[in-house]
């Protein structure tokens, strides 16, 4: 077994380990697929929003379903919003503790920089939504964490409209940090638009929670067991006033990594993660996109007076400018204090695109949108409309950025692709002391 190379961390976008790189390609194949259905949902949303049938969407969103004795007689955008996006966060929350628990990002040195980069991916949008509102006294600095997300499988669709193949090192580095991204998203959430707090439910919450707990690290996989406690959590932190969401990210950490037998197979977040990231992907995301982005742009006040919003401006320089100064600038930060050279066959170019696909912010902006400025607000209307310019805009920017290296984009996955030895691991991770 080959020891690694003392120098092998002072390269920044380096390869990482073989089975992390499989990994990645399994989970951005399905993320693709749900990219390209997470777009047509969007689509047909806007454009039945602003066709002369708009009103069946409108009274599609807003029918009620759920039992009313449990507070659960929710609106189907609010199931959408609440319940499907609680799958979203658990399979976030899944990979979040497999990469920091058993991924590449276990070690301090390689987590660095998509952590780094994710949080100045988001504090600098909010820093400018916070200049372009300052002065507002309407409510409008409430959706100050709108332009901070991005989403990964928006993201992973515009790649594979433009054809392009990033090399391992850009891959893992944009999963990473949107991963990141999605936790700092919950914290935005359960920190700073929670209204109102009922502390006996939230503390109820903890039974189930507890015995979900207690089950998984035993290795149970029984639905009719796990399926239930969920069901508990998520409806008593719904009625304790923290999004229900959050419980979607709480029962993922408790998901045990680690196999108990070392030997073949997954361990049981992967289990988990390999059963509901498709369910994530192709059905709770889309969905919720389609319940989500179909704003009447006439409802909203016309076109004229949504784009001189400030809340739209803010949203649109936030992801389109800030997003990108902040990952840009955190990864050249770390790049300055580290004195690390970037990895084999990565530019400074190659980073402004990815900087540049961050600032698609489009399903966890939405959701913090809502949440900002309550469902159906003329503010709320002026929120969707800056997501979706500013996710446009930082696409077809990114596009051209990317496109512009697609060759050399293409020599690099083949160079990783070949495997002359025919034994299953392509030839430039032969030296890895982590082949299997």
């Amino acid at each position: 077994m080959t020891a690694p190379s003392p120098h092998q961390h002072r390269h920044l976008f380096g390869r990482g380990s073989w089975p992390e790189v499989s990994r990645i390609g399994d989970i951005l194949r399905t993320e693709t697929v749900g990219g390209a259905l997470l777009l047509g949902a969007a689509v047909l949303a806007l454009v039945w929003a602003n066709s002369p049938w708009s009103a069946g969407y409108q009274d599609l969103i807003a029918v009620k379903v759920g039992p009313h004795a449990l507070h659960l007689d929710l609106t189907l955008a609010q199931w959408a919003a609440d319940g499907l996006l609680a799958i979203f966060f658990f399979v976030a929350g899944l990979e979040l503790k497999r990469e920091f628990v058993a991924g590449d990002l276990r070690d301090p040195r390689r987590a660095v920089l998509p952590v780094a980069a994710a949080v100045g991916g988001m504090a600098v949008p909010a820093l400018i939504y916070v200049a372009v509102n300052a002065g507002m006294a309407d409510g409008a600095l409430r959706g100050w964490a709108v332009p901070t997300a991005t989403d990964i499988a928006f993201a992973l669709a515009v790649l594979a409209v433009i054809s392009t193949h990033l090399p391992a090192a850009l891959r893992t580095f944009l999963l990473t940090l949107a991963v990141v991204d999605d936790l700092l998203a919950i914290l935005i959430i359960a920190v700073f638009y929670t209204s109102s707090l009922s502390l006996l439910p939230l503390a109820a919450a903890l039974i189930p929670l507890g015995l979900f707990a207690f089950l998984v690290q035993r290795r149970v996989r029984s639905w009719w067991l796990l399926l239930p406690l969920a069901a508990a959590t998520w409806t008593l932190v719904h009625a304790s006033g923290v999004h229900a969401t959050v419980a979607g990210v709480l029962l993922g950490f408790m998901v045990p990594v680690i196999r108990r037998i070392p030997g073949d197979g997954h361990g049981l977040a992967e289990h988990f993660e390999h059963r509901w990231r498709p369910v994530s992907a192709g059905f709770a995301v889309p969905v919720f996109a389609f319940f989500a982005a179909g704003v009447s742009v006439a409802g909203a006040g016309g076109l004229g007076e949504t784009l001189r919003d400030p809340v739209t401006i803010g949203i649109v320089l936030g992801l389109v400018v800030g997003k990108c100064v902040g990952v840009l600038g955190s990864t050249w930060l770390v790049q300055r204090f580290t004195r690390a050279t970037l990895g084999d066959g990565v530019s400074w170019w190659d980073v402004f695109g990815l900087a540049l696909l961050a600032g698609i912010g489009f399903t966890v902006s939405l959701l913090i949108g809502e949440l900002a400025f309550g469902v159906g607000s003329e503010k709320d209307g002026h929120a969707r409309i800056g997501i979706l310019a500013g996710s446009l805009i930082s696409a077809l920017l990114a596009m051209v950025v990317l496109r512009a290296r697609n060759r050399h984009y293409r020599q690099l996955c083949a160079a990783e692709a070949r495997d002359t030895d025919a034994d299953g691991i392509p030839d430039v991770w032969d030296d890895d002391p982590i082949r299997r």
